[in-house]
């Protein structure tokens, strides 16, 4: 039975007011509950007239409509939302205090898969990394885990994150996206090789979001009850398969539906066909870090000797009854973690705790937690205040701390965990670079299949790059990664194997 305090909690105010006192009808209103005369005929001054500023049901109208679209994602515009349940199946309390880990639980989640540089109604078979991000509403908090199809990124330092953006959306001139500005670019940009030789594979373009895995690319932080720290890796492993579509179908594809990835999750959920993912982990001690010749916080490498962990599965099983107030308004960002999950070192994603949480206070707002689709199922405490779409939440006069008034207390055992700091401030690429070798590793792990079609589908992009000092410089890189792979891309771009081959033996691998 309904009762005033359960209506309350669950519908908007001015209706829960109106269901609750009886005199709730269906008649429309304005936005301040006031009926409607007619909403089809503005006032005018006589017949003929023009039309009055004061008719308030035509400006509202107009201003609600002129406001419809919040300020777009830079990035992943173009998204795909479904909800599902965490379960975890292994016991980790020796390296996280995480409770959501806790075997036996069950967490409900919010995941959005989405395309990079596209716009909102761009095509889904774009030749584009898959946004993997998602929310855990925990008993500790949000956490927020977002991430990709791919373990690696592209770049290496948040600095570069901006320009490479810019030179991979359409054109500041044109509005169409344009080869010569990416490759321009990554020619400067060596260590992208590793993440373009995947990016180009069948894998790079997924024939379904139920078809890929995701990654949270970056290493994290565990830390335990005894305070002890462990680095981590995050995998979630398709139950579904992971399958792609070659060079010479993506257009037909793109032809016949290219909504195509959003139909196949939401087809596939509204028959029961719930897609899993399995949820392994990589665990380094902070000993272990130096053993590699690579920088094991670079996140253009895979710590490909470490082995993996199953802890726990995801199901996806609810499309969401409105796009826009989940898929759109969902804010996600790496900063929001738990007790027992904490950022590492890595350049990557250091920028990225400040820059996603900020983006979204741009879009959405300062009060964007407060959306039901990211509002935490535990209270929140803290002296935040006002802004836009604040929500009345804060009360009483002390709206700071530490008082003596009303102090809001702190658990010393959420302090963040220290890490012990050496040397000085500086400004300097890291030493140990390796921006070739997996990248050829990659390559040699395909069929030949795969090859094939990665040639095929980097060399129509590469085809189109008319600089020719960038083109040489794409291909000496290709070609540093190995050999076969970088004379096939010569031969398929009709350029001079000798030179490539000459230039590539002077990039340095270290």
């Amino acid at each position: 039975m309904l009762t005033k305090q359960t209506i309350f909690r669950s519908v908007p105010f001015a209706i829960a007011f109106a269901l609750a006192s009886g005199a709730y009808a269906q008649n429309m209103t304005r936005d301040n509950g006031s009926p409607v005369g007619d909403n089809e005929n503005s006032q005018t001054a006589g017949p003929g007239g023009p039309t009055l500023l004061q008719d308030s049901q035509l400006i509202e109208k107009l201003q609600r409509f002129d406001r419809e679209r919040i300020p777009e994602r830079v990035v992943h515009a173009r998204g795909t939302g479904a909800f599902g349940t965490f379960t975890p199946d292994a016991d980790i309390s020796d390296l996280t205090v995480a409770k959501v880990f806790t075997p036996g639980t069950s967490t409900k989640v919010f995941v959005r898969f989405s395309t990079v540089m596209g716009y909102r109604g761009s095509p889904e078979q774009a030749r584009d990394p898959r946004g993997f991000a998602i929310k855990f509403y925990t008993t500790q908090g949000n956490w927020d885990m977002v991430g990709i199809n791919w373990p690696i990124f592209f770049i290496r330092d948040a600095i570069k994150f901006p320009d490479f953006v810019h030179a991979n959306k359409p054109s500041a001139v044109t509005g169409v996206q344009d080869a010569n500005l990416a490759f321009d670019f990554f020619a400067h940009t060596p260590e992208a090789t590793h993440m373009l030789t995947r990016l180009y594979s069948d894998e790079g373009m997924p024939d379904s979001y139920r078809h890929m895995d995701g990654f949270a690319v970056h290493a994290f932080k565990f830390v335990n009850s005894n305070g002890e720290v462990n680095y981590v890796k995050f995998h979630w492993k398709s139950e579904q398969g992971i399958h792609g579509i070659r060079p010479q179908n993506i257009a037909a594809s793109i032809g016949n539906d290219w909504n195509m990835m959003t139909n196949d999750l939401y087809g596939a959920i509204r028959k029961g066909d719930y897609p899993k993912w399995d949820l392994y982990i990589q665990v380094l001690k902070p000993q272990d870090l130096n053993q590699f010749d690579y920088d094991a916080l670079d996140d253009t490498k895979v710590w490909n000797t470490v082995p993996e962990r199953k802890i726990g599965t995801m199901v996806l099983n609810q499309v969401p009854d409105n796009y826009f107030q989940s898929t759109e308004e969902s804010a996600f960002a790496p900063s929001r973690m738990v007790p027992g999950i904490e950022a590492s070192e890595d350049r990557m994603l250091q920028g990225r705790l400040f820059a996603y949480a900020d983006t979204q206070m741009y879009r959405l707002g300062a009060n964007f937690n407060d959306l039901p689709i990211n509002r935490p199922i535990v209270p929140v405490v803290n002296v935040n205040q006002d802004g836009a779409q604040n929500a009345g939440k804060r009360t009483g006069e002390v709206n700071y701390e530490p008082s003596t008034l009303a102090e809001i207390p702190q658990d010393p055992k959420y302090k963040y965990v220290q890490t012990p700091l050496a040397g000085t401030t500086q400004q300097a690429a890291i030493h140990k670079t390796l921006n070739f070798r997996q990248a050829g590793e990659y390559y040699r792990s395909l069929s030949s299949q795969g090859k094939s079609d990665l040639v095929t589908a980097l060399s129509a992009d590469l085809n189109h790059v008319t600089n020719d000092a960038n083109k040489y410089t794409m291909l000496s890189y290709f070609y540093k990664a190995d050999a076969d792979y970088g004379k096939r891309l010569a031969g398929a771009t009709h350029a001079d194997v000798a030179r490539v081959a000459d230039m590539a033996a002077k990039l340095q691998e270290n």
